[in-house]
């Protein structure tokens, strides 16, 4: 298998190479762009550009040129977000400087504009140490997340107090150059080390962010880095927020770093995570990012569905048992008051991801999946290849959307998703259900890429 030169077939990589956050999601003349750091030289984290695609349906992804990189002006081009504003592209990321380390470490919000969508051009620093107050560390500063309402623009950017663990910050500016302090968004330090990658959209009162290496809540989420969300709302003109508790946005293994675009509810985030083996080297590249995700609010949850253009294969009423071969794809299952569902995937002989409603909750098992993955974390259910997902009372008809590609099993069911790497034999395609329902029905579709 080594010598193949295996890709996903319709999910985001840098091609060869690594990469990891995805960064400024943006609709610009009629195209979607979405950058990511990206490091083309080695499949390991190395000095940090940010790699480029474009589409038109979110799903076919042609690569563009390295949009910036690092060079005199900085170390490292760190995450960051897009807008488009005066008919430009404008990208805010963080500027990295080494400078020796510890605590001359920098990362400052930097400006760079295009007027193409391709070839960019920096600015320099827009939020530096002068912006910063000083009670916070301008070493753990990063991520900003640009948005504009009612005519003004505004940024949240990952912080860290001196001392302290992670912040959120908000900035407002009325000319893109010239940043003013508002407030401490959540007013209180995060359970993990330190926050990272804020994302917000006002018209869903939603907020997004990571914290690294928040203690685990239960079976709730085991990474030792995780992706929440909290409903609310920022109140600009009071310098204050209101946002419900956090919760977990994905609960598989592979999940980061999510983003949304400006002007639309749909998200990507970085499927795979820090701090665990990533087999793909072999192949020549390391990362991918998820299928998008459109979002929406529903019962005071977040809702969230795949965003794939495909084309319906068939459609069949199913109960019992059930077969097929796919590798790459989607499946689509419609069950009314279902009582049983195991879902075996990629299965060839005793390989197999799992898939199940047991005891009450979705069971998610990648110990037969092939190549081992391993983690930092050691809890039970990490070492046994195991995740769970709530689920929904079974009066309630459920759906369960399958997205398949190579090294990847992204398991929608009801707006909740939990999404994974995988890596077995590349000739494992089959698929074993068992299902007991009072009626299912399986629609497979092939993907347009």
């Amino acid at each position: 298998m080594s010598d193949l030169n295996l890709r996903p077939k319709f999910h985001i990589t840098g091609s060869n190479g690594w990469i990891n956050d995805p960064n400024g999601l943006v609709k610009f003349k009629g195209q979607y762009h979405v950058f990511f750091q990206y490091y083309s030289k080695n499949v390991y984290w190395g000095p940090m550009h940010w790699g480029h695609v474009v589409s038109r349906d979110l799903t076919k992804w042609e690569q563009m040129p390295i949009a910036i990189a690092p060079d005199s002006q900085d170390d490292g081009c760190f995450s960051g977000t897009a807008i488009v504003w005066n008919n430009k592209l404008w990208l805010l990321y963080t500027s990295f400087k080494e400078n020796g380390g510890g605590e001359n470490i920098r990362q400052l919000q930097a400006l760079a504009s295009s007027d193409d969508g391709i070839n960019f051009t920096k600015h320099g620093i827009v939020i530096g140490e002068k912006d910063l107050p000083p009670e916070y560390s301008p070493c753990d500063f990063r991520d900003p997340k640009i948005f504009e309402e009612n005519g003004v623009l505004y940024c949240l950017v990952a912080a860290r107090k001196i001392d302290g663990r992670g912040r959120i910050l908000l900035y407002s500016s009325k000319d893109i150059f010239n940043w003013k302090f508002e407030c401490d968004v959540l007013d209180r330090d995060s359970g993990g080390i330190m926050i990272e990658c804020p994302d917000y959209n006002s018209e869903l009162g939603l907020l997004t962010y990571c914290e690294q290496f928040q203690p685990a809540q239960g079976s709730k989420h085991l990474n030792i880095h995780s992706t929440f969300y909290r409903l609310g709302k920022i109140d600009i003109e009071k310098g204050k927020a209101d946002f419900g508790e956090s919760e977990i946005i994905d609960y598989g293994f592979d999940f980061y770093a999510a983003q949304s675009f400006a002007d639309e509810p749909v998200m990507i985030g970085w499927l795979n995570m820090w701090d665990r083996n990533i087999p793909s080297q072999k192949y020549g590249f390391a990362g991918m990012l998820t299928v998008p995700r459109k979002l929406e609010i529903k019962n005071g949850e977040l809702w969230q569905s795949p965003v794939v253009s495909a084309r319906k294969v068939f459609e069949k009423d199913i109960n019992g048992i059930y077969s097929d071969n796919i590798k790459i794809g989607v499946l689509n299952f419609k069950a009314k008051n279902i009582k049983n569902f195991n879902l075996r995937l990629r299965k060839k002989g005793e390989m197999y991801t799992s898939f199940c409603l047991k005891n009450g909750e979705w069971v998610f098992d990648r110990s037969h999946s092939g190549e081992k993955i391993e983690g930092k974390e050691r809890d039970g259910d990490s070492l046994a290849g195991i995740r769970r997902m709530p689920f929904t009372d079974n009066s309630v008809d459920t759906e369960i959307t399958v997205v398949l590609d190579e090294f990847s099993a992204e398991i929608f069911v009801n707006g909740k998703v939990l999404s994974a790497t995988i890596y077995p034999d590349y000739d494992a395609d089959g698929l074993e259900l068992e299902v007991n329902a009072d009626n299912c029905t399986v629609q497979r579709f092939d993907v347009l890429s």
